[in-house]
């Protein structure tokens, strides 16, 4: 009913800029006084809620008394001297009876962690095992482990393998709020075992890989683990962690205490090796035809990771290649942005919520993709910079510097990033400050300075505000630099749960000459106010459904700084139907405002003139269980789109054909029309990929991407034989092909690129 008052309401205002402007704004501001009257009045029953997810004192575990062997069994008189750990159902039934038997021990000596897990299973013909391929955390049976190393309640190391002892690790930041990053990778070790009772593993991890913070002999963590039964959409964990907060949260782990822990202070050497050729198709010295020209690679380089202490990593790099990194998927944009890509590259991946500066949305301070990309995404040669990562008494330290190579049109550059940050008022938040300064040999400068911090106010109640300020030569040289219009604040306050009533206020004020040269921004000189109201129910009982979030209600409004005119504005209202077995149901309605100063350029020549525009929208999309050997996501939109109509579906199935083969692939198509003016054109994206492994060393990776609005079709390939953690053999192949030939003179060739490169990498440790 809200959603229909509030879709009449903006029907009746059309076209009457002031009024609509006045009704949008009056709408936030109510939602926003809502929001903060809810922080008030949800306190006592949400305090209590909240005490109870708790994880309380810490609790010592054992020590190991005697020797195992890494063998998955855990069958030991070691490891039945360890008491299990209590598990509770978190899915689908929160505390609900669990269907099979699971054991969870863990245990440590001087240098490693240990954990075992027993997995019963009365089906084990239907134990699942869909996938050989490292990292993939959906679809197959699995154990993990959660780890708070360093205690802040904020960040978490995630480790976690199948019956088949894959391995997949992962960082988690901002108490699972923030990204999760699961190309990082670190050493350790796993062994897996099944048989008709069920499945068994056994971890090790080396606490030099963990990073701790120790208090004279004794050291505090956090720990989660869980099992997943896929088929049955069924998740144990320990400890008992409500579905009001993700398991994952390193807040909700349980504190452990271990005794007398030492940790290896190990420095591993890791040169490449890379050879290969690249080849490009250019004008030859008429201009008149295309030749391919062909370049021989040869690099070498060297990556050292040295544990300055027991909770300080340095990481030093040499002539830094990033060759096998995967391609970045083809997007179309349909805004007036720049699109935001995330972070592949390993090498920036530890502990990278350090590095957080976020603004809202893709918006941020710092973005490591600016070192060593272009604005194309193109690669720009890294000479060689330095990493250090950790944590020093009670503060958390990060630096990063990197030095990039001159290229045609580019100077050489020197980037730094300097963090530090610590927890202030109680153990759930922290404060800090960020430096970011981009230099290049030409004597051109960027600089950003930034403050931040996270609050938890009461119960779930957080709040967060940041501050930036930027100074850039060109402004400075021109003197036309004003310290006013160089900034950025943010604030946010919100409840942090998925059950009840929640909420979040936001608030932004970007200057007109904010420019932060290792950020991403989208928009300049504006101001927003931007809020979310709704409520999610669990179900505790056998109902198919699991939860619903009936009531969803969002908006914003964009203001632009110089005149508090409105830019853009929007009103949501969504819904969403989780089922026991893993699908999932939602769709959404909304009225968006935008105003265009000027025109504004789509692809087929097509252009929306500048003015004023509302229109109404649709979307909706239904995911499949992922426990299904088949399964995958459907979505779809209907929608007004400033003078004209939109409509836009897309599919990506899989199909785990065997544990040895997966194929994926996405089909996303826009059609866009303004009848108006005869204009318009349709996008379409395709994707295919295949994954595959002959066991966890050798694994394959195909990715093909086609764009109709580019006429382009490429190819990346990437094959690995990983001898070990750290020991590598990469083969990879990219090719791009003009799948229009005829659309400029002289054609264009078939192939656009094409290179293909070989590189070996070995660590050793001292």
């Amino acid at each position: 009913m809200l959603m229909e008052i509030s879709v009449k309401k903006f029907s009746m205002l059309e076209g009457a800029t002031m009024c609509t402007r006045c009704v949008v704004s009056s709408s936030v501001k109510f939602l926003t006084c809502v929001c903060l009257f809810l922080v008030v009045a949800s306190t006592p029953a949400g305090a209590q809620a909240d005490a109870e997810a708790e994880s309380g004192t810490p609790v010592r575990i054992a020590r190991l008394t005697g020797p195992i062997e890494l063998d998955g069994s855990s069958a030991e008189l070691a490891w039945q001297a360890i008491t299990p750990l209590p598990l509770t159902m978190y899915q689908p039934v929160y505390q609900g009876e669990m269907s099979e038997q699971s054991e969870v021990r863990v245990a440590y000596d001087d240098s490693h962690l240990y954990v075992a897990g027993r997995f019963y299973d009365s089906e084990p013909a239907g134990i699942r095992v869909n996938s050989l391929y490292r990292d993939r955390s959906s679809g197959d049976d699995l154990f993990g482990i959660v780890i708070d190393a360093f205690d802040d309640n904020e960040n978490g190391l995630w480790f976690w393998t199948n019956p088949a002892g894959v391995r997949g690790d992962a960082t988690i930041s901002d108490d699972a709020n923030g990204p999760i990053t699961n190309s990082w990778n670190t050493y350790w070790d796993v062994a897996t075992e099944q048989t008709d009772d069920g499945w068994f593993v056994e971890m090790r991890i080396p606490f030099s890989s963990l990073g701790f913070q120790a208090t004279g002999d004794a050291v505090v963590m956090g720990i989660t683990a869980y099992r997943y039964l896929a088929r049955r959409n069924e998740r144990h964990v320990f400890p008992a962690i409500s579905p009001s907060f993700s398991y994952l949260r390193p807040s909700k782990a349980q504190r452990v205490l271990l005794d007398d822990v030492h940790t290896e202070r190990p420095i591993y050497f890791t040169p490449y090796a890379l050879g290969g050729v690249g080849q490009v198709n250019e004008f030859d010295q008429t201009a008149q035809h295309f030749e391919m020209n062909s370049d021989g690679v040869e690099e070498i380089g060297l990556d050292v990771k040295y544990n300055v202490t027991s909770n300080l990593t340095l990481d030093l790099t040499v002539n830094t290649d990033f060759a096998q990194v995967e391609a970045d998927d083809r997007r179309v944009n349909l805004t007036r942005f720049s699109l935001f890509f995330p972070e592949r590259r390993q090498f920036f991946q530890e502990r990278a919520g350090i590095f957080d500066f976020s603004t809202g949305n893709a918006t941020r301070l710092f973005h490591t993709r600016r070192i060593g990309l272009d604005g194309e995404g193109e690669r720009v040669r890294i000479l060689g910079g330095a990493r250090l990562i950790g944590r020093v008494g009670d503060w958390d330290v990060g630096l990063i510097n990197m030095q990039t190579a001159r290229r045609e049109g580019l100077p050489s550059e020197n980037f730094g990033v300097y963090r530090l940050r610590r927890q202030v008022f109680n153990e759930h938040s922290h404060a800090g400050g960020m430096v970011t300064m981009r230099l290049d040999e030409d004597g051109g400068y960027n600089v950003a300075v930034g403050g931040d911090g996270v609050f938890r106010v009461v119960g779930e109640n957080y709040l967060t505000v940041r501050l930036a300020q930027t100074v850039d030569d060109a402004l400075v040289d021109a003197d036309a630099y004003n310290f006013t219009d160089a900034g950025v604040a943010y604030f946010t306050i919100s409840r942090r749960s998925a059950q009840g009533l929640r909420y979040f206020v936001q608030g932004r004020w970007f200057g007109e000459d904010y420019r932060p040269g290792m950020g991403f921004t989208t928009r300049q000189n504006t101001n927003d106010v931007f809020g979310g109201l709704w409520y999610s129910h669990f179900f505790t009982g056998d109902e198919a459904l699991r939860q619903v979030e009936p009531f969803q209600l969002f908006g914003q409004v964009v203001r632009r700084n110089d005149d508090g005119t409105v830019e853009s504005a929007f009103i949501e209202h969504d819904f969403d139907f989780h089922w026991r077995s893993g699908a999932s149901l939602g769709a959404d309605l909304e009225v968006w405002y935008e105003d265009l100063p000027e025109p504004l350029s789509f692809p087929e020549e097509t252009v929306i003139p500048g003015g004023s525009y509302w229109f109404f929208r649709h979307e909706g999309y239904f995911d499949t269980p992922d426990g299904n050997l088949f399964w995958g996501r459907l979505d779809w939109g209907i929608a007004g789109f400033y003078d004209g109509w939109r409509v836009n579906f897309g599919i990506s199935p899989r199909w785990n054909v065997s544990r040895f083969l997966e194929l994926g692939g996405v089909y996303q198509a826009d059609f866009i029309r303004f009848p108006d003016r005869n204009q318009g054109f349709d996008a379409h994206i395709v994707r295919f990929r295949i994954q595959a492994a002959v066991n966890t060393k050798l694994s394959g990776n195909a990715f093909i991407q086609f764009s109709n609005l580019e006429d382009q079709l490429s190819a990346n390939f990437r094959l690995r034989y990983n001898f070990r953690e750290g020991n590598d053999l990469w083969l990879v192949y990219d090719e791009g092909w003009n799948t229009d030939r005829g659309r400029v003179t002289p054609n264009l060739p078939i192939t656009n690129n094409r290179t293909i490169l070989l590189k070996y990498t070995y660590t050793w440790g001292t």
